[in-house]
Parts: C-alpha cells; sequence; structure tokens
C-alpha cells in the first residue's frame, strides 16, 4: 500500500497564521491588558526540590501531584475496566435479574453528576465501610517494608483511605460507561457466531472466552480508550475530597506562588502528556491488532 503524499494547501497556512496571532491576541491580554507579572522560573523548584538531608534532587508538589494522578488513573482503570466488562456481560445474559441488574447500576450511575457522585461515595466509604473493614488499622499494624510498598503502588499510609476512596469511585463512575461500551461489542458480534458456538457444544463461558469477547474487544478498543482518557481527566475530581493528585498539588502552587498561569498551564501540560502518550499507545495498539487480522 502506497502512502498517500501530504500537500501543504494555501489554508494550511492560513490556520497556522490565525493560531499564531491568536496566541499573540492572548499573550498581550494577559501580559498588559490584565496587567499581570509572572515568573516562570518559579516552576522548576515546585518539580524537583533538593532533601535537605541527603542533598539529592526529589519530587516536590506537582511531580508528587503527577505521580499520584497516574497511581490513580492506572487502578481507576483497571477496576473500570473489570466491573464494565462483568456489568456488559450482564446486560447481554439471558437472564432477566442479570439484565437488570446491569441496567440499574447503568442508569443509577449515568445519571448522577460525578462531583455529587464522588462525594457521597467518599463520605459513605470513609465514614462507614473503611472502619467496618479495618483498613486503617490493618495499615498501620503493618511492617514498614510493607508500608513502604504500600507507599510506592498506592499511597502514603496517612492518604491510604482516601487513596483507595478516589480509587473507587472513579472506578465505579467509569465502569457504567464501559459496560455500554462493552455491551454494544458484544451485540455487534453476528449471530452466525453465536449459532456456531452453540453448535460445536461450547458452555457460555467458553463461547464468551474465545469467541464473541475477542471479536468485541477489537471492535470496542477506540471507545475504550477514549474513557481511559476520560478517567485521567476525572481523576482531577479527586483533589475536592483532599486526595493530592495533580490538581490538588496545581492549588497548592497557585497558593503559594500567588501566581495563575503558571501553574495551571505546567498543570495542563502534564495532563496532556498523560493523555496523548495513551492515545499514542492505543493507536499503536490498534495498528497491531489490525495486522494481525
Amino acid at each position: 500500500m502506497i502512502a498517500k503524499r501530504v500537500r501543504f494547501r494555501p489554508i494550511d497556512a492560513v490556520i497556522i497564521v490565525l493560531v499564531i496571532a491568536l496566541g499573540v491576541y492572548v499573550y498581550w491580554r494577559i501580559a498588559y491588558g490584565l496587567e499581570y507579572r509572572g515568573d516562570w522560573s518559579v516552576i522548576p523548584r515546585f518539580l524537583v526540590r533538593r532533601d535537605a538531608e541527603t542533598g539529592r534532587p526529589v519530587a516536590n508538589f506537582l511531580l508528587i501531584g503527577l505521580i499520584t494522578t497516574l497511581k490513580l488513573s492506572i487502578w481507576a482503570c483497571l477496576l473500570a475496566t473489570i466491573a464494565g466488562f462483568i456489568m456488559g456481560m450482564f446486560r447481554t445474559s439471558k437472564n432477566l435479574f442479570l439484565r437488570m441488574v446491569g441496567r440499574t447500576y447503568v442508569e443509577l450511575i449515568r445519571n448522577l453528576p460525578p462531583l455529587v457522585l464522588i462525594y457521597i461515595f467518599y463520605f459513605f466509604v470513609v465514614d462507614q465501610i473503611m472502619p467496618l473493614l479495618g483498613v486503617e488499622a490493618f495499615i498501620r499494624s503493618r511492617p514498614e517494608n510493607v508500608k513502604a510498598i504500600l507507599a510506592v503502588l498506592f499511597a502514603q499510609e496517612s492518604l491510604f483511605v482516601q487513596f483507595v476512596s478516589g480509587v473507587f469511585t472513579i472506578a465505579f463512575f467509569e465502569g457504567a460507561y464501559i459496560t455500554e461500551i462493552v455491551r454494544a461489542g458484544i451485540e455487534s458480534v453476528e449471530r452466525g457466531q453465536n449459532e456456531a458456538a452453540y453448535s460445536l457444544g461450547l458452555s457460555w463461558f467458553d463461547k464468551m472466552r474465545f469467541i464473541i469477547l475477542p471479536q468485541a474487544i477489537r471492535r470496542v478498543l477506540p471507545p475504550l480508550a477514549n474513557e481511559f482518557i476520560n478517567t485521567i481527566k476525572y481523576s482531577s475530581l479527586a483533589s475536592v475530597v483532599s486526595i493530592q493528585e495533580l490538581t490538588y498539588m496545581g492549588k497548592q502552587v497557585q497558593v503559594a506562588t500567588r501566581f495563575i498561569f503558571e501553574p495551571w498551564i505546567t498543570v495542563a501540560l502534564m495532563y496532556l502528556i498523560l493523555t496523548l502518550s495513551l492515545s499514542l499507545a492505543v493507536s499503536r495498539l490498534e495498528k497491531r491488532m489490525s495486522r494481525s487480522d
């Protein structure tokens, strides 16, 4: 297959000039219209600082927030995917009760604002479920090496409960959308595939594992990638319940420096790096899967 040559057209030059002009105008409005005097030199020290005891460079507010956002997003994506696939299969089941469970979950979550949901879930989980399960006491009683591992994988001991509640809230919310994506993918597989599996005497589990889900996953990969990107963005809602992710740390930097644009532009670029990296990874995976066909 011969790659189509991309030509540079006059309209492309016009768009580039307009974008540059818009950037210049925004800069002029900020610098002269608002009389804003910022200082980008303050940002590096909120990314990395020198440890007072060892003298080594260590992560500061913004990098700590980025790492927390990354961990929060990974665990939330993992749990949301598991919940979405389970509920997606419930939604396509012949069992009326399972279908009702899946639909109730989807309709309940899809029709609630995420911010309201995170407040309800956070206060319910932190105030009721976590003490009932004894999570804080369990973490406190662990040896120091175990606490260090948990801090790397999740969060420090003092923030562990908040982190876990944030992960479950975001996963619970995103799982509803992944449920509908999985349902659509399963229902898009031709009926003949189900009939072929039935004629071969495959059980429902084997039919889903070997025939239906492999085809459905290829079809739902682009919308799934979109939901994973949304999970990264929705992780910023965890800042309202004092989880020290990137948005929360951006607020701390803004308060400490009294600058507005520098901290938030930096935070925006960090989110952009995460989401674009995920988009590129999924694009490569799609191309690899299409070549394997």
